[in-house]
This record gives C-alpha cells, sequence and structure tokens, in this order.
C-alpha cells in the first residue's frame, strides 16, 4: 500500500467533514490535492478539531443535514463527483441509548439519502461508506471478526451501523448492479487520535481529566478493543477507494475491515495507563460508581482480508499511536499551529507507508 498522485485534481464528495475523522480526512485531501465538496453539521465541541485545522481555503464546505435529501441532491448534482466518501453519522453508544430514534434517522435513513443522490448523480464511479467494527452480532469471544460474520449489534449505535451496511447492500443490488459504480462499506476498530473531544471517549475522557488534574473514570475498564491511530483506516480507505475507481474489471470485496496489528488489541485500563505514562501520571484512573449501560466486553477485528485484496496492513504500534496522540494534544497546549502539526503527522505516516 502506498498513495499515489491518483487524488491530484479528482472530484470528491465527503460527509461528516467537521466530525474527529471527517477533519483529518478532509486534511488529507487537501494535501493530495482532491478536489472537494464536503457536507456536514456544524462541529458539535468545543474545543472543535475542524476550526483547529483551519483555514479551509478553496472547500466546498457546507454546513447541510444528511437527513436533508433535496440539500444533498442539489449538491451532488452540481459538483458531479466522482468519488463518494460517506463518513457522516452519529458516532456515540451511550447517545444512540439517550436517543435512539436520532441514531436510526442519521445513521441508516441519512445513508439512504446519500445514495439516493448517487443514484441521480451519473457521474459517481465510486462510493465508500464508513461504518464501524460494531456491526457485527458479538457474543463477546473475543475471536477477531472476519467480513463474512453475521451482523448485528444489540445498542441501536451498532444496531444502526449494521442496518446501514443493509441498505447499502440493498441499493447495491437494486440500482447499482448495472451501473459502471462500485460501492463498498468499511469498518475500522477503536480510533483514537490528536483533537478529539468527544464525549465519553477514552482519549478526550482522559485530556479533560488530566487537564483538570483528576483520574479519568473508568465504565469498563477490562473491556478489550482494537485500538489504532486514526490515519490508520483513514490510509486505509483512501488506498480502497483508489483501488475501486482504477481496478474497475477486478473482482474485489464488498467489505473490508481496517484493524490494528493484534498486539495493538488492549483493555481501556491498560490503555488508560499507557497514555499516564506519556504524561506522567501515576493515578490514572478510578472505577467509575454505579450502573452503566451495556457494552461489549471484548471487540476485535482481522484485517487479513485488507491484506490479501490491497495491500493493507497497519504500520503504527500501540505504543506509537499512543506517542502520537500525546504529542498532538501537548503541542495543542503550547500553542503550536496545530494545522502544521496534524500535517506533519500526515507526512509522517506517508512515509512509513511508502
Amino acid at each position: 500500500m502506498g498513495l499515489t498522485d491518483f487524488w491530484n485534481g479528482r472530484r470528491v464528495f465527503l460527509t461528516g467533514h467537521t466530525g474527529f475523522k471527517g477533519s483529518w480526512l478532509s486534511l488529507w485531501l487537501e494535501r493530495l490535492g482532491a478536489e472537494v465538496t464536503a457536507v456536514s453539521l456544524a462541529p458539535e465541541t468545543e474545543p472543535s478539531l475542524y476550526r483547529k485545522l483551519a483555514p479551509w481555503d478553496d472547500r466546498g464546505h457546507h454546513i447541510v443535514d444528511i437527513c436533508d435529501a433535496e440539500a444533498l441532491f442539489a449538491l451532488s448534482r452540481s459538483f458531479q463527483p466522482e468519488i463518494v466518501i460517506h463518513m457522516a453519522a452519529q458516532a456515540l453508544v451511550r447517545r444512540s441509548y439517550e436517543n435512539p430514534a436520532e441514531t436510526f434517522s442519521t445513521n441508516v435513513m441519512g445513508t439512504a439519502n446519500v445514495l439516493d443522490a448517487v443514484r441521480q448523480t451519473p457521474s459517481v464511479k465510486t462510493v465508500l461508506v464508513i461504518t464501524s467494527d460494531k456491526v457485527y452480532a458479538n457474543n463477546g469471544s473475543g475471536i477477531p471478526f472476519v467480513e463474512t460474520d453475521t451482523l448485528g449489534g444489540k445498542d441501536p449505535y451498532s444496531n444502526s451501523k449494521a442496518c446501514t451496511e443493509l441498505v447499502c447492500q440493498s441499493y447495491r443490488d437494486s440500482f447499482f448492479k448495472g451501473r459502471d459504480l462500485r460501492l463498498a462499506t468499511v469498518r475500522a476498530g477503536n480510533v483514537i487520535g490528536g483533537g478529539d473531544w468527544s464525549k465519553d471517549r477514552l482519549i478526550p475522557d482522559f485530556i479533560r481529566a488530566f487537564e483538570g488534574g483528576e483520574p479519568i473514570m473508568l465504565r469498563y475498564p477490562a473491556a478489550i478493543r482494537p485500538w489504532q491511530h486514526v490515519l490508520e483506516p483513514l490510509g486505509g480507505y483512501l488506498s480502497f477507494a483508489e483501488v475501486l475507481t482504477q481496478q474497475r474489471g477486478r473482482d474485489l470485496p464488498d467489505a473490508l475491515n481496517f484493524g490494528p496489528h493484534p498486539e495493538s488489541f488492549a483493555t481501556v485500563s491498560e490503555l488508560a495507563e499507557a497514555l499516564g505514562r506519556a504524561h506522567c501520571v501515576e493515578d490514572v484512573w478510578r472505577l467509575a460508581p454505579g450502573e452503566h449501560l451495556p457494552e461489549a466486553p471484548a471487540l476485535t477485528l482481522s484485517s487479513a482480508l485488507a491484506l490479501d485484496t490491497i495491500g493493507w496492513r497497519p504500520r503504527l504500534s500501540l505504543q506509537q499511536t499512543i506517542d502520537w496522540t500525546a504529542a498532538w494534544y501537548k503541542a495543542n497546549r503550547e500553542g503550536e499551529d496545530m494545522r502544521a502539526f496534524s500535517l506533519g503527522q500526515i507526512a509522517a505516516y506517508e512515509e512509513a507507508v511508502s
């Protein structure tokens, strides 16, 4: 795997560009020379990574809800993209318990709206829909999931993402089979990195606790997750979209996992303690009191198919992922230019995969 000049001048329609992963991908696409039109809700956190990475010069960035089908179609029709990358979602498990209808509306019907806009835009050749590692029916065994495993999900977020996969399957079979268009889904592990300030996520919760001089409160310290730096799956998405676009006649999978090396599977408490060491903190975490909404005790991914089909493999160890994440937040606290710093991390990652 290695990124080429493929993206230079490529017309890309991106959803969810103001989110954590979307902001990083927007910056990377800009660095690669892509022509981007993007839609998303306004940033929901303050600080906001999207604002930290500004200015976004000469970018077609629009504040549009993906539940607004007419607005999506109008933008897609006027822009005539070749590639669509759909990232916009309600992405928080605990929030999905608080507002399940919002979660299903955004993740399921929002995706249907995006695909319906694609259906009416003949210029589109490739569609990549980002779902989640939580789309699989999880029995807690800890055996790494492969792409052919049964889809499921008990909590509203996980279930909505499994439904998203079914929506994609329906559009692929019903509308895109007789058309020169490739639609695929991608499923990534637990993504961490600089610039995440979302609620109820380990890294931003740790950073808030660290800056407040308090230990982080963990709900499920023994839960095992496939931790990876944000640039790892984003690099996989870009590589997969390139292959889907350039190798039209090749038999490629409809879904790919992008997870870390098995050595990066770790419990929540192990990652918190590693973050503590990176920040020279000894008293790192406490068990959060009270009852908590259920979460899977173990979740791991196999990325063997991504290696076999497009040559993708993770390049950063868990320690490198922690070091890069800690360095980003340290630079931000010290007032550095975070756009330049983030571009530096992207350049370092490109060098690692070249």
